[in-house]
């Protein structure tokens, strides 16, 4: 992971989310100054925080840390998908559901 761009990743991803600094560190059981240093890469975030800010976001915890290993590329997909999938409210996705069960037969 290049640690220059590492603040700048949890930002955008925060800032996607419509987050702010306080939402994150209440959701992560931190301060608001922690995610600020994080964000400022003046700290990095610790591995059991890193995984919870993840789930939070939905991202992968491998995306957050480094380059993702080519055999990884079908999860990342996977993850991809989710994120759309999950923003759709219940008639959309059942209809999509029908859709991907007729492709997969």
């Amino acid at each position: 992971m290049e640690t220059e761009n590492y603040g700048s990743l949890i930002k955008n991803l925060r800032q996607k989310m419509g987050l702010t600094q306080n939402q994150v560190a209440d959701s992560l059981g931190v301060t608001p100054g922690y995610i600020s240093n994080v964000e400022n890469n003046r700290t990095a975030m610790s591995l059991r925080i890193l995984t919870y800010y993840a789930r939070l976001t939905g991202c992968s915890l491998d995306s957050l840390v480094g380059e993702l290993d080519p055999e990884y590329s079908e999860t990342a997909i996977d993850r991809k998908l989710y994120q759309n999938i999950i923003k759709l409210d219940v008639e959309t996705k059942e209809k999509l559901l029908k859709t991907l069960e007729i492709w997969s037969k």
